[in-house]
């Protein structure tokens, strides 16, 4: 009897050992890593059976990411499922399109609608593209994406018109002319169709494609290891999913460190050999990206002055999705949904931020508002926090009129040199510790360092950005946000596969549409930066910066009229 007792007590002691030793190995293997509700998201290895309800959608889309999957509510489901609705783009017919019957800008051409006809300012001019291909053939599908404007170089006037593809080889372009003048068209070819259909496939299929990495560190021993938004499964993670938001970030574990020795966080760098060589021909800069679409007959039209000056579009409530929003005249970008003041001295900026704090987050296109507002104002002195070059964060004080200008980065996937681990944080929470008021103001852009992952996990951002706007709003109403949205830029073929206008076109429709009906301004740098005359650039001319600043100013210190 006993000795039962003492092989029982033995034989339970020894499963308790065994049961800690199995718990410390997974805790070692997969440290970090759990598959807890975080915010409401419940996230799964891609080995478990389980499937997320986010998953059974009517368009029957592949994850976001194959390391794990997100739990949607009803409600976020059925707006995730309406943006991508929404910028669903026409496709190619089935099968593989030969490079010689895709679409070529110098076989196509557009004709102006009514070109003889007298225009007056206010009204609209409608342009007709005719598509054809290699060998002079029309195009019978659509799917191209194109940028139109019109311009008259002589008075520095510019504006973007609205494109509608017929599907068919056609595109419509409506142009309202809003100055007198000789004004002129513009259109070009940014991709073809069959280029749209490649760039679809990566953004699906290959979210590896730019690939980031952290070091470890204790002591005088260090580690690199890969890092992204999904990892393939196979190997021990370390889980950086955010405790607040439930963003997900994942890096391979280090062999010997544990993962809370991270220190930092930096762009690995871009895969290559992503396209077949046929694949490739679609991507040839004095080809078939960003190339002119001349016009078959007159390519201007003389517009006539109105008897009184029009002032009706003033005013009026903003629409994030108005087109077009404004336009240049004497290189000053005129706003169609609100008055623009022009600050062109810098005691003008003092006057309008004295006793203001001036948060900027996001990317580097919002840092170029950092560097101007420090450079053009002198009083403004930026304070060394010893932040790397370009990456932040950054800190500029006006002591004598008590102002604080402050820029912080995004959290990740960012593609900037190394971060410090401890640097990098999420917009959404960075909202939640600002307590807001009459004398705060906050700046937001995010989008180009979304443009190789799938929509949703933009829509994921936006949406925990957009809870914290709300939040802020809703304890400190007068505080001012400011959105600035996307621009384009110059494109080569490997710029195309991972920066590409086309993703940040449809990055920027979707962020339009889910601050729509918000209490926040928008500075359209997307048609500030395709109507304006300079060449296209990831970081704009600082003539453009300037009229950026200009709106963004004047919606936080309004004009009084």
């Amino acid at each position: 009897m006993w000795r039962d007792s003492f092989r029982l007590q033995l034989f339970c002691l020894l499963m308790a050992v065994l049961a800690v030793v199995v718990l410390v190995h997974n805790f070692f293997q997969l440290e970090h890593l759990d598959d807890d509700t975080v915010s409401g998201s419940n996230w799964i290895t891609e080995n478990n059976a389980q499937h997320s309800v986010s998953q059974t959608t009517k368009s029957s889309r592949k994850p976001y990411c194959g390391y794990t999957q997100q739990t949607l509510s009803r409600r976020e489901q059925a707006e995730q499922e309406s943006l991508l609705a929404a910028i669903q783009w026409p496709q190619p017919p089935d099968g593989q399109i030969a490079f010689a019957q895709s679409t070529d800008p110098a076989h196509s051409d557009f004709v102006l609608v009514e070109p003889s006809r007298f225009f007056s300012v206010g009204e609209q001019l409608e342009v007709l593209v005719r598509m054809k291909d290699f060998q002079g053939n029309p195009k019978h599908y659509g799917g191209d994406y194109l940028q139109a404007r019109i311009h008259s170089p002589g008075l520095k006037a510019g504006a973007a018109g609205r494109i509608v593809d017929c599907q068919n080889g056609l595109y419509r372009i409506f142009f309202t002319l809003l100055w007198p003048g000789e004004v002129k068209v513009s259109v070009s070819l940014v991709h073809p169709s069959e280029a749209i259909r490649v760039l679809l496939r990566l953004r699906e299929e290959r979210p590896d494609r730019v690939y980031f990495k952290s070091s470890f560190k204790s002591g005088r021993y260090s580690e690199t290891t890969e890092c992204n938004v999904c990892l393939p499964a196979g190997l021990p993670v370390c889980n950086f999913t955010d405790l607040y938001t439930g963003e997900p970030w994942f890096c391979y574990k280090p062999r010997k460190l544990s993962c809370a020795s991270r220190i930092s966080h930096a762009k690995g760098g871009y895969l290559k050999g992503l396209l077949t060589q046929e694949e490739s021909l679609f991507f040839q800069s004095d080809v078939n990206i960003k190339r002119p679409i001349l016009s078959s007959g007159p390519d201007s039209v003389i517009v006539k002055p109105k008897a009184f000056t029009d002032s009706s579009s003033m005013g009026r409530a903003e629409d994030p999705t108005a087109s077009p929003s404004g336009y240049y005249y004497e290189d000053q970008w005129r706003s169609r949904t609100h008055w623009i003041h022009n600050f062109n001295k810098s005691d003008d900026v003092t006057e309008c931020l004295q006793g203001k704090v001036v948060h900027l987050f996001g990317d580097s296109t919002i840092r170029q508002w950092f560097e101007y507002l420090t450079a053009f104002v002198p009083d403004l002195v930026e304070f060394n926090l010893g932040s790397p070059k370009n990456v932040g964060p950054f800190m500029s004080v006006d002591l004598r009129h008590n102002i604080l200008l402050k820029f912080r980065c995004h959290g990740p996937p960012i593609r900037f040199s190394t971060v410090f681990s401890s640097e990098l944080r999420y917009v959404a929470n960075e909202l939640n510790s600002i307590v807001g008021g009459r004398n705060t103001v906050v700046a937001i852009s995010i989008w180009s360092h979304f443009s190789t992952f799938p929509v949703e996990l933009y829509v994921r951002r936006l949406r925990n950005i957009r809870r914290a706007v709300l939040q802020l709003l809703d304890r400190s109403p007068k505080t001012c946000i400011v959105i600035r949205t996307a621009n384009v830029q110059e494109l080569g073929p490997e710029v195309s596969l991972f920066n590409s206008d086309w993703y940040s076109f449809q990055l920027d429709s979707v962020m339009r549409k889910m601050f729509s009906g918000i209490a926040v301004h928008f500075v359209d740098a997307w048609e500030m930066s395709v109507a304006h005359y300079l060449p296209h650039n990831l970081h704009p001319n600082e003539i453009i910066v300037k009229n950026q600043i200009d709106a963004f100013l004047s919606y936080v210190c309004p004009l009084q009229t």
